[in-house]
């Protein structure tokens, strides 16, 4: 278990796309945002160690096609979101003085799900790494890696809400500026367009 841990935390420390997501979230929305969003994506994490259990990290890993089309999906909604965060950048300050309509939990940790249940790079390492450490004497396979996968997500978890907080609380020195909370919110989306084009571009490797 040691072993394991070690593992699936240098794994989930690097950021990645998840953690920059949330990020661009955090700094765009605030912390609130930023924790709903990761709760969401580790959520779409949870699904994917579910249908990992039950084979289709194996498919993925063979079908190009499959893995294709779940790739596209989930790079074209990166883009649409990135388009949307750079088309309202100048309405952040108008999000800020009304917290009801800024970032609301509901929709971020959709968002937020969506990207994480629509990467199959997620799939892949789950199908990758946690089959390793399952042991045959210690009972049904599939149940030990849906443990395994439950641990992966709560480290996911604290590290991505951890990487929100941060970006989030660097919102309150941006919001004192009009002009840097626009400046943000074009990052952002320009961060999540970049996310997009890159996951539509990346391998199986």
């Amino acid at each position: 278990m040691t072993v394991f841990l070690t593992v699936v935390t240098v794994l989930i420390a690097v950021p990645g796309p998840s953690v920059l997501f949330v990020v661009s979230r955090g700094v765009a929305l605030g912390r609130r945002a930023a924790v709903s969003t990761a709760v969401g994506n580790e959520a779409g994490l949870l699904v994917q160690v579910v249908l990992v259990a039950f084979g289709l990290g194996e498919v993925l890993a063979r079908s190009l096609l499959v893995f294709s089309i779940l790739k596209f999906a989930g790079a074209l909604y990166l883009v649409y979101l990135g388009v949307q965060a750079w088309r309202h950048r100048k309405r952040l300050m108008v999000e800020e003085k009304t917290p009801a309509s800024a970032g609301r939990p509901a929709r971020v940790f959709r968002e937020g799900f969506i990207v994480g249940v629509s990467n199959p790079k997620g799939v892949l390492i789950f199908g990758a790494v946690l089959p390793q450490f399952v042991k045959p004497s210690a009972g049904n396979a599939q149940v030990q890696i849906l443990l395994l996968g439950l641990i992966c997500v709560l480290i996911a978890l604290v590290s991505d809400a951890t990487w929100g907080l941060l970006a989030g609380s660097a919102r309150n020195w941006l919001a004192r500026s009009p002009r840097r909370l626009s400046v943000i919110g074009g990052a952002s989306g320009i961060v999540m367009v970049g996310l997009g084009i890159r996951l539509a571009f990346s391998g199986r490797e």
